[in-house]
């Protein structure tokens, strides 16, 4: 395996859309969603030691989870594992990472990956992700994974890329918003637009100076950790100044305002698994259009419902259509899959009534 290849895994996250399963104490990532017998976390890790060496996988994370993180992956040392002691988004921890890493290793190539997606065929995937590591190896491109849009998705961000060039690397002209869905037909009639997956891959070198360019603040509070950083003066240095950085995401940052972005298309099937919905169309049976994870069902006159307990219940259900049934510890949420993203607001709802131990 190269050893200049790292992987910095996102696993700090609520997941809020997937309560009650997902909660504050116990995201969606640490959770075997899909009932494969593996946590999202760990299919990720899993997927991404097929090309890089296990000991250069990095794990951002809020500082809360990171005994969860080590119980679930063995494999990994303390030192891999980036805590974070505030919520601060995704630019200032990849900032952090990216200064550890290169101190590490300065020719380092590195590749951003959420933690709690869903990606069927690997070897594609894997095949996917050499092909951005060799381009931004050699060059000073900030790249990313985009997905083919197969409908007009208006809760995913776009990519749209320049045509002209003949090869699987495209030049990205521009970063749009999610789209309401007339703008999103337009996006897929006109065939080069891709879904924003999150997926990013640079040289640590090169990133740095993105963020050294556009981020001067930012930068400067992080960098003055360099000497700190891989030490064990370096939680000390992260505690004081790391609330100091601003609350911003790595595309509004970086991407949206660097002219050197790229694109390749994914081979790969993916979904982002952000909802019950998504999860639902991952796993529903043909024959009874329902999808069941940890329950044992027994159906009559019903279809389309996304059905999920915690310890392999029996569930019977007459005459229901389209509803997500989840049963977690003390909560049962009985609630229409066509008002899901509301769950969102209903979990705040619950913890305004029932208090925070249930969100």
């Amino acid at each position: 395996m190269n050893k200049n290849y790292y992987a910095v895994i996102m696993a700090g996250g609520v997941g809020s859309r997937f309560w009650p399963v997902s909660k504050t104490a116990f995201p969606k990532q640490f959770h075997d969603m899909l009932g494969s017998g593996q946590t999202l976390l760990q299919q990720t890790v899993s997927r991404l030691e097929q090309l890089i060496p296990s000991e250069n996988i990095r794990i951002l994370t809020n500082s809360i989870y990171t005994d969860l993180v080590l119980e679930q992956l063995p494999q990994c040392s303390k030192n891999q594992v980036i805590a974070e002691p505030a919520m601060r988004n995704t630019a200032p921890c990849i900032l952090m990472a990216s200064l550890k890493i290169h101190k590490e290793n300065p020719n380092a190539v590195m590749v951003v990956a959420p933690s709690d997606h869903w990606i069927e065929d690997e070897v594609a995937f894997s095949d996917d992700l050499k092909a951005a590591f060799d381009h931004a190896q050699n060059s000073n491109a900030l790249m990313t994974l985009g997905i083919r849009p197969s409908f007009p998705n208006t809760g995913y961000g776009y990519i749209e890329y320049d045509v002209s060039a003949k090869n699987r690397v495209k030049n990205v002209t521009n970063f749009r918003e999610k789209p309401d869905y007339e703008t999103a037909k337009k996006f897929l009639e006109a065939g080069n637009f891709l879904w924003n997956a999150g997926i990013f891959i640079w040289s640590s070198k090169t990133v740095l100076k993105a963020f050294q360019t556009l981020q001067p603040t930012m930068y400067a509070i992080f960098s003055a950790g360099n000497t700190v950083y891989n030490t064990l003066n370096e939680d000390e240095f992260v505690s004081v100044n790391y609330i100091k950085a601003e609350n911003i995401s790595v595309d509004y940052a970086i991407m949206e305002h660097s002219k050197n972005v790229c694109v390749i298309a994914a081979t790969f099937d993916w979904n982002d698994l952000g909802t019950w919905g998504s999860l639902y169309a991952k796993i529903a049976n043909e024959s009874n259009e329902n999808a069941v994870v940890n329950a044992r069902l027994l159906s009559n006159d019903s279809k389309g419902n996304m059905i999920k307990t915690d310890s392999n219940k029996i569930v019977v259900i007459d005459g229901l259509n389209d509803f997500i049934i989840v049963e977690e510890n003390e909560i049962l949420l009985i609630f229409p899959k066509s008002k899901e993203q509301d769950i969102k607001q209903l979990r705040q709802n619950v913890k305004e009534m029932f208090g925070e131990n249930y969100i």
